[in-house]
């Protein structure tokens, strides 16, 4: 079963149990799906882009989440933290710290990165290699500390 055919299948069982929370983010999810096959014009979408659709709204909600924190509104905050827990379910599972080092590590050795005008390719690298199981802000952070 594809991505897409288990969010569908996962928006109908939320639906029936009037899980509105996960109703509301499989919602989204699924018109940025619809969106993007009718921007390409195709019946159907592979997994990997779905996986990009995915961590573009999991940083999103991210992004909402820190806003609202720092604004002092908890309650929107909470709001954003659930459906953060939502989506992660259809994420591969994230990689370590060891293990982000550890590839973060072999990127640089295999594009020969020696200065942080490599820094591009080496993000671009890891990130390829490992979709949806890297947080960008992090190993932004550990590629700077190894570059420089």
């Amino acid at each position: 079963m594809s991505l897409s055919q288990q969010i569908d299948k996962d928006y109908i069982e939320a639906y029936k149990a009037k899980s509105t929370v996960k109703v509301a983010v499989l919602r989204h999810l699924k018109t940025a799906i619809k969106n993007r096959m009718v921007e390409e014009r195709s019946d159907g979408l592979p997994d990997d882009v779905v996986l990009d659709l995915i961590a573009k709204q999991v940083k999103q909600r991210k992004d909402s989440f820190d806003q609202y924190t720092k604004a002092g509104r908890d309650d929107l905050a909470k709001i954003e933290a659930e459906e953060l827990v939502a989506l992660d379910s259809y994420l591969p599972q994230s990689l370590s710290d060891e293990e982000l080092e550890v590839a973060i590590e072999k990127a640089i050795a295999d594009l020969g990165a020696s200065s942080m005008a490599d820094m591009g390719k080496v993000m671009q690298a890891v990130l390829g290699a490992h979709k949806g199981q890297v947080d960008g802000k992090k190993a932004s952070g550990l590629v700077k500390s190894k570059l420089s």
